[in-house]
């Protein structure tokens, strides 16, 4: 007996796979449907999330590369003239330039700089800012509220920010 003979012999025997031929050929061909329809009409797809639900920006969002900072490479990324600003909590970099408005206000001196200390204490003075040519502060005499403050930091800025990097002493970059 043939393929084909003992395929109609199967469907005479049991009429369910008449049912499922049915379900198979379909899913099939609603497969290939959708796969020739969206590659004709890629270039039709909206640019701005006005147009549709589903858009595509003009153009590929900024990658940002992991990698190790030193206070004083750490630096430079504080905002000025509307670059990039980043700020370390705890040895972990984010990048906060989402959060502009903040960081050109009263988080301001924290741009560029390791944070750890004044969110620790709750204080933006400039003297919870460890000089950029010194070692990274230990934060050895916080006390464990403190510590618990800061790390409740890090948990809010990991949740709302990227983190682009780690901070390391200077030279070790």
């Amino acid at each position: 007996m043939s393929i084909v003979g003992a395929f109609v012999a199967s469907l005479q025997e049991h009429p369910i796979n008449v049912v499922l031929l049915g379900i198979i050929t379909y899913q099939a061909s609603s497969l290939f449907r959708l796969s020739s329809s969206s590659s004709q009409s890629q270039g039709s797809i909206p640019t701005s999330y006005n147009e549709s639900y589903n858009w595509k920006p003009e153009k590929h969002p900024k990658c940002t590369v992991w990698k190790r900072y030193t206070p004083k490479t750490l630096e430079p990324f504080s905002g000025r003239d509307g670059g990039q600003i980043l700020l370390a909590i705890d040895r972990k970099i984010f990048d906060v330039t989402n959060g502009r408005n903040f960081y050109d206000g009263m988080y301001g001196n924290f741009a560029g700089r390791d944070a750890s200390r004044g969110m620790a204490k709750q204080s933006f003075d400039e003297e919870m800012l460890t000089p950029i040519d010194q070692a990274i502060d230990k934060l050895e005499d916080l006390t464990r509220e403190e510590v618990a403050n800061m790390q409740g930091w890090v948990e809010h800025f990991t949740g709302k920010y990227t983190v682009v990097g780690e901070l390391v002493e200077n030279g070790d970059d």
